[in-house]
Order: C-alpha cells, then structure tokens, then sequence
C-alpha cells in the first residue's frame, strides 16, 4: 500500500496532559515548547539531563523518577516516547494506540502515529515543515526549509507588497554598527514594511539599497529646518508622516537611546499621539572594540568599562561628563564622537592621574570594509591621529584591554 502524506494540524494542549517518557536530549529539545502551549506535562524517567531536572525543581513539568509503566499512557492526550530502552518504547507505543494517544517516537518514525515538524516563530505566525515522504525524510532539509521560510517571514522577503502589515506609526529602530547583517531580525523586518524611512548618515547604508522602489528614504542631515533645529525639524517630520497613515522608520546608528537622541523623539511623538516602538540595536561602543579584537572587559584586566561621549571637550562649560572621576578608574574607557576632541581628553585624562603609557586604540569604519585599527597611548594619542589621518566615525578605547588579544594586523 502506498504510503499517504501526513495531515498536518495544530493540537491546543492548555491544560491537557501530556506524557513524556525519558530525560534526554530528545526530552530537553521538545518539552520547551510543550510547557509554552500550557500542557500538563508528566515526564516519567529514571534520570534527565540537568536542564530537564531544572524544569522540574521550577515547576513547569511534573517528573516521576521511575521507567514506563503499562498505564502510563491511559489519560494523555499526546505523547513523546523516547526512552533508550526499545522494548519499553514498543510497548508504549502499543499502549498508545489502544487509547487512541497520538504518539511521537523518538527510536522508530514509521512506527510513530505522529511526527514533530521543524517548527519557527514569527511575529505570531507559527512554521511547522513535515518531509511527507518516508524514504527523503531528512531532519536537516526539513530544518533548513524551516529556517529559510522563518527567515523570510522575519526580515519581510517572503510576504507579498499588499499583504505586508502596515501599521501607521512610527518605529525607533538601531541599525547596529555599520555592518547591514548586524541589524536586529526585527529592524530588518520593519524596514521591509516601512513606507518612509528616515535615516541617519550613520546608519548601515547598504540595508536603505535592500528597499522597494515605493518606499520613500529621507536623508536627515538634509531635512530643511529653517526657524527649527535640526532634531525639532526630524521630529516634525516623523509626526507628520505617521499622521499621514503611513509606516515610518527612523533608522540610526547603534541603539536608538546610546548617544542617539532617541528619547527626545520618543517624546515628541507621545506629545503629538503617535503611537511607537522601539527596537534596540547593536551599540558601537561594544561591538566595534570587538569586531577589532578588543574586548571591553577581561578576566583580570578590566572589571567595569564605561561609556562617554565625546563631543564636548573636558574644559568645556557644557560637558556633563566627571573626567576627573574617569582618570581615577582601573578599568576601560570607550569614547564615542571623540576623534576630533581626543587631544584635549588625553590631556585631562594624564593631568589627573591616568598613566600617560596608558594603551589607546582608535576604530574607524567599526564592522564595515573599510575598518581600520589604529593604537597609539595617551601621550602620543592627539599626534597619532593627525599623522594617521583618523577620521569619524570611530571608536576609541582606553585601557589596558587594547593590549590583550593578538597585535592589530597591518
């Protein structure tokens, strides 16, 4: 008899009983997703992984520590067998079948009366893949159809134009470091959905080339703002545009609320009734050091790193930043929008008791093909940079953590 494909469904299992039997990895892989459907789970075996034992000590699942026993099966709506012992597991899956249990099995598929499918998530949209013939059943082609079509679904390639969500508003999103593939799942999908991205000069440019041809892309550095102040004029813009019904994106550099004003527009749409979000990126203070080979902390280097700005100089009335207090730390200092202000911060650094030897490095590009790493100390900082030609934007690192992985490459 040919074999028929497998009729795919969702089971809603809130509340429902559902026996497992065995700890192991196949256990620690599916019971995770159990728990989250609200199934009553009963896990029976002798043993677990530690990460099944810690599922139990909280609570989430219900562990009797003994092999199956016939009965085990009688009040399940579902059940996952797989045990290493294929005597028990045959006799489970009898067992099943007598009280008409759906039964996943873990030793034997054809076996089975159910199948797992390589499931994902997105934005409420649950994908299941099943291979529907037996003999090309292939864990890892299956997985990696669910992968694809997940991936689809999360940076917005797989929905069509006009069944794409477009909610009026507005969403604050950080475009990471400068590297496009550093930008969060999210961000990239908002940006496929966006009818208005407005976008910093430091935002990863190539992600704006990935947009449809309707969606309009505005530069802020060249909104015109007259009477208004460049930051009011932006905000004007992303009020004015939600309020038009449409989709807007207000695309930065890092995180939205690192040195990125992203508050002061955030703000201004609570104040004008547009509703937003947020989405977090990938700071450069963080990720540009690493993508260098300098990490900001290290096992008995550095404890505490912190983060200024720097484009204020020290001796100017308007900075908030305590450089005494700085000089006086042992750990790591990351200075943003400091190039053209590191000679004037070196020197406050040194006259207040930083070691002048005090290692320096300067990142420019950080993550882009155009990063470069340029090192230098306290003392030679300010000349390094002019004989280097460093330029924004880049990251400067101070401490001894710029010493401790491999020597920059040429």
């Amino acid at each position: 008899m040919a074999e028929h494909p497998a009729y795919p469904v969702g089971l809603r299992l809130t509340g429902r009983r559902v026996v497992v039997l065995g700890g192991g990895q196949v256990a620690q892989r599916r019971l995770p997703a159990l728990v989250a459907a609200g199934a009553d789970v009963l896990l029976v075996s002798p043993d677990a992984t530690p990460s099944v034992e810690a599922m139990a000590d909280t609570g989430e699942i219900t562990w009797e520590r003994r092999p199956y026993a016939e009965g085990d099966l009688a009040d399940a709506w579902y059940a996952l067998i797989a045990t290493s012992d294929p005597e028990a597991n045959a006799r489970a899956s009898a067992e099943a079948d007598r009280h008409r249990v759906w039964c996943v099995r873990s030793d034997d598929a054809d076996a089975a009366t159910a199948w797992t499918p390589a499931t994902g998530h997105s934005e409420g949209v649950t994908v299941a893949v099943l291979t529907t013939e037996a003999k090309g059943r292939d864990p890892r082609h299956t997985a990696a159809i669910r992968d694809a079509v997940v991936e689809g679904l999360r940076d917005g390639t797989l929905v069509a134009p006009h069944h794409r969500t477009r909610t009026a508003g507005v969403a604050l999103v950080g475009g990471g470091p400068g590297d496009p593939d550093l930008i969060t799942v999210r961000g990239r999908r908002l940006l496929a959905e966006a009818d208005v991205v407005i976008a910093d000069r430091l935002g990863p440019r190539d992600l704006l080339a990935e947009l449809p041809p309707h969606v309009e892309v505005i530069d802020a550095a060249k909104i015109p703002y007259g009477r208004f102040m460049a930051q009011e004029a932006i905000n004007n813009a992303l009020i004015e545009h939600a309020k038009q019904g449409k989709s807007v994106v207000r695309l930065k550099g890092g995180d939205p609320f690192v040195f990125g004003r992203g508050m002061e527009e955030a703000q201004a749409l609570v104040e004008a009734g547009i509703p937003y979000t947020v989405v977090p990126g990938i700071s450069s203070s963080i990720s540009v050091p690493g993508a260098a080979g300098i990490p900001v902390t290290h096992r008995g280097v550095a404890h505490e790193f912190t983060v200024v700005s720097g484009h204020v100089a020290p001796d100017d009335e308007r900075s908030l930043v305590d450089w005494p207090a700085l000089a006086r730390l042992t750990g790591t200092l990351v200075i943003l929008m400091g190039v053209d202000k590191i000679g004037r911060i070196a020197e406050t650094l040194v006259a207040h008791g930083k070691s002048p030897d005090t290692p320096v490095a300067l990142v420019q590009e950080g993550t882009t093909a155009a990063q470069r790493r340029v090192d230098a100390t306290l003392a030679t900082v300010a000349e390094t940079v002019r004989a280097e030609d460093v330029r924004p934007p880049a990251v400067i690192v101070v401490g001894e953590v710029v010493k401790v992985g491999p020597a920059p490459s040429a």
